[in-house]
């Protein structure tokens, strides 16, 4: 699967949201089915939250930088919630 086509097919045609806050509410609310993870992300409290156990994480090869040119923005991307994977097959990224 070449990731940065499917995070950018589920940007344009899923429901997606960006940064740490959005992620906390997102699990706060149930809503989110995978989270992308930058390389370089900042928060290594993320790691080891509670709040993050039961949510599967993919950790993204590449910078916050290289995820928001993936995710179509202009500019950078520390951590992605995955909501609705739209047309993608972001969420076979569970599996691995």
């Amino acid at each position: 699967m070449e990731i940065k086509r499917e995070i950018r097919v589920a940007v344009n045609t899923g429901k997606v949201d960006f940064g740490l806050k959005e992620a906390y509410k997102n699990l706060e609310d149930d809503d989110c089915d995978l989270l992308i993870v930058a390389s370089n992300c900042p928060d290594d409290q993320m790691k080891e939250n509670d709040e993050f156990e039961g949510v599967s994480i993919y950790h993204f090869e590449g910078n916050n930088q290289v995820l928001g040119s993936a995710a179509g923005k202009p500019f950078a991307i520390s951590i992605m919630s995955i909501l609705d994977s739209g047309e993608s097959n972001i969420l076979s990224l569970k599996a691995e």
